[in-house]
């Protein structure tokens, strides 16, 4: 299991004994929780990860609706496009378990695109600054990516 701790800005993945078997500084939603559609907030509650995206990319790898943009993060790049929400490296597209707050309706994490995903180096952690989904760096999402498998619960905790 994934624990994501709002307050600390930590994640923890447990062992099957419930042992911490890795743990990284991430980056929640600048805006705080809540799980409204259209809200730029992180949603709480019990999750699954519903889908790996971005196996075998390069640290730094752009994706832009869930696909690789052949593009490799950089400043330059960054200032090409100052708008973009860099989501860089892997996804792991997120689907709530709990209907009527995380699931279906207007607080369905899976159709607001909620990930944990890499971010830029020069993207602050440890603070909250993404638009709803749990930022990392990069070195560490590729290690929770290649420990994690579709269907691992994912509890977010304010």
């Amino acid at each position: 299991m994934i624990e994501v701790d709002v307050a600390a800005q930590r994640l923890i993945l447990r062992d099957g004994r419930g042992e911490p078997a890795m743990e990284a500084r991430i980056s929640t939603a600048r805006k705080g929780v809540g799980e409204r559609l259209g809200s730029e907030r992180t949603p709480r509650g019990l999750h699954v990860i519903r889908a790996k995206i971005g196996a075998g990319l390069p640290a730094n790898a752009v994706l832009v609706s869930r696909r690789p943009t052949g593009e490799i993060y950089s400043p330059h790049l960054r200032a090409a496009y100052p708008e973009r929400d860099w989501i860089l490296t892997r996804i792991l597209w997120l689907s709530g378990l709990e209907p009527g707050k995380n699931r279906l309706g207007n607080v369905d994490t899976m159709r607001r695109y909620i990930y944990i995903h890499g971010c830029p180096d020069d993207d602050p952690v440890g603070v909250p600054g993404s638009r709803g989904c749990v930022k990392m760096r990069n070195h560490d999402m590729i290690k929770l990516f290649d420990l994690v498998s579709p269907g691992t619960r994912v509890l977010i905790k304010a």
